[in-house]
Formats: structure tokens, sequence, C-alpha cells
């Protein structure tokens, strides 16, 4: 039974994610950075085995200077095909166009492995891993004023480590979507 797996992509740079944040009553917070555009891109898949999902979430990070294309995400790919052991994965994408483009379309054609679904337009809801972003984005990132792209890169690996040691967590990003994770019963 093949497993399913929502992934989506998301942006960091030296710029900090500013957040409400509390001080002493007179001394206001000052958040003193860089003013640089450097930017890395993060790609995330958060999945689970359909036939046994007691085996638990299952989430494959990437994280790469620069932004995305359709190699890159290819790249990610066959990553994420090493990750999950070369087992079927049901891949349920948005319309990002670089996931649908004339080359990833002809490279999935070529994977036995691999089946697209595509969420429907301007539904962020439905992807869990937009819920695992701003997980991390308020939290480890939020008013985080890196001199490095380095340093913002290792606090977003931190933030993935403290989601996946949580066994709750990811299976909350799963169910908040309020899509059916367990496969039905089959008739007998």
């Amino acid at each position: 039974m093949p497993g399913s797996s929502s992934p989506g992509e998301s942006g960091v740079s030296l710029l900090p994610q500013i957040r409400r944040t509390y001080a002493p009553r007179g001394r206001t917070p000052l958040l003193r950075h860089r003013l640089n555009w450097k930017r890395a891109s993060m790609a995330a898949a958060l999945g689970h085995h359909a036939a046994d999902p007691d085996r638990g979430p299952r989430l494959c990070f990437h994280l790469k200077p620069g932004s995305y294309d359709t190699a890159g995400l290819i790249e990610v790919l066959q990553q994420m095909k090493v990750f999950y052991h070369g087992e079927r994965v049901v891949l349920v994408w948005d319309g990002l166009s670089a996931h649908w483009s004339r080359a990833m379309r002809i490279w999935v054609d070529e994977q036995n492995w691999l089946t697209l679904e595509r969420l429907p337009a301007y539904a962020p809801e439905l992807n869990p891993v937009e819920l695992l972003w701003s997980s991390l984005k308020k939290r480890e990132l939020a008013n985080l004023a890196g001199n490095h792209l380095a340093d913002v890169a290792d606090v977003a690996e931190q933030g993935i480590r403290r989601i996946n040691n949580n066994p709750q967590l990811p299976w909350s990003f799963l169910t908040h979507t309020g899509l059916s994770i367990h496969p039905p019963t089959p008739p007998n």
C-alpha cells in the first residue's frame, strides 16, 4: 500500500521574521540585523504510511541556497525516494509551476514509485507542510537576525529536529488539514 506525502517549499533569509515579543516595561526590544537579501529555500515532505499508520509520520527536509526550480525539485524527489526506501509514494502537490512543468512530468512518468496528485488552487489549508513552516517561523526563526545564511539554516534544522522529535506534532499537521489520512476499510 503506498504512503502519502504532502510536500511544500518555503524560504528563509537574513532578514528576520518579525514577531511580537515581551520585554521589561520601558525597554523596547531592538532587533539589529544586516540588510541582506541572501535567501535559502527549504523543501519538506510530510507523509505517513497508508497501510500502517502505527509507523508514524515521516518528515523529509531539504535546504539549499537560492531557490528551487524543476531540476532542484527533481533532486529533492530523488532524495525522497531514498528516504522512503523506494516504497510507493503518492505525492500531493500544490500548483507551483515547477511542480507541473513539462520536464517534471516527463521525469515523474519514468518513476514507478511515485504518483502525483494536485491540491486545489488557493488551498494552503489542505497542505500540512504549511503548518510545519508556520511552526518553524513562529518559534525558531522568529526575530532571528543571523549574520550568515548558515546561521539561519542551522536554526531551521534545529526546528525540524524539534518537530520530528515530538510524535504528536507531525500528526497534528496532517490531521489539521481535515483530509482523511486513514484508508477506508475495503468491503468484504
